[in-house]
């Protein structure tokens, strides 16, 4: 069995040796992956984000795959129908429906629309935007005015849900490994 594992462990080294650079690649795509690259950099030029935020958030959302949540929401960015019907309406997208979020033109435009809605919110601070992305503009307010102001605001104290509180903490360190390992990609 030692010698099984060993071959096999010795097989995956020899490839990488190989593969070299399609190595790394298919590793990079496996642990980090990132698609529609091309929308989340035109969004990122649109809406005034950072590329990598956006990436990160899609990456916290669904891992880059289409997918509908139990609680309903959609897409990539798993954006809520309540969410998407108030995107369409303050954003004009008078021709929306819901299938809509299953459109990887249309998740991102609205999520990276909801995160600079989000953004603009809270002054600029994106953290905040992120933790209402994740668990809504009420809980945020209500977390804000518990600490005292926006300024007064710690994540790691402030956010009483667990998950969010992870949710921030991954999205802020999928981030910056976008930016480190995609930055071409995403025209950083």
């Amino acid at each position: 069995m030692v010698a099984l594992v060993l071959a096999g462990v010795l097989a995956t080294g020899a490839l990488a040796l190989a593969g070299g650079y399609a190595f790394d690649e298919a590793v990079r795509e496996i642990v980090l992956p990132l698609k529609h690259e091309d929308i989340i950099r035109q969004q990122a030029e649109d809406k005034d984000l950072d590329a990598a935020l956006i990436a990160a958030v899609i990456y916290e959302e669904s891992r880059f795959e289409d997918r509908t949540s139990p609680a309903g929401a959609r897409g990539i960015m798993q954006i809520t129908p309540e969410t998407a019907r108030f995107i369409a309406r303050k954003s004009g997208g008078s021709a929306f429906v819901l299938g809509d979020l299953a459109t990887p033109q249309v998740n991102i435009a609205y999520g990276s629309w909801y995160l600079r809605y989000m953004t603009a919110l809270y002054d600029g601070d994106e953290t905040l935007a992120v933790a209402a992305y994740n668990a809504g503009e009420t809980n945020v307010d209500r977390w804000v005015a518990a600490a005292g102001g926006i300024d007064e605001f710690d994540p790691e104290t402030d956010i009483p849900f667990p998950e969010t509180r992870d949710y921030v903490r991954d999205v802020a360190e999928k981030r910056e490994l976008y930016r480190e390992r995609y930055e071409r990609e995403l025209g950083l």
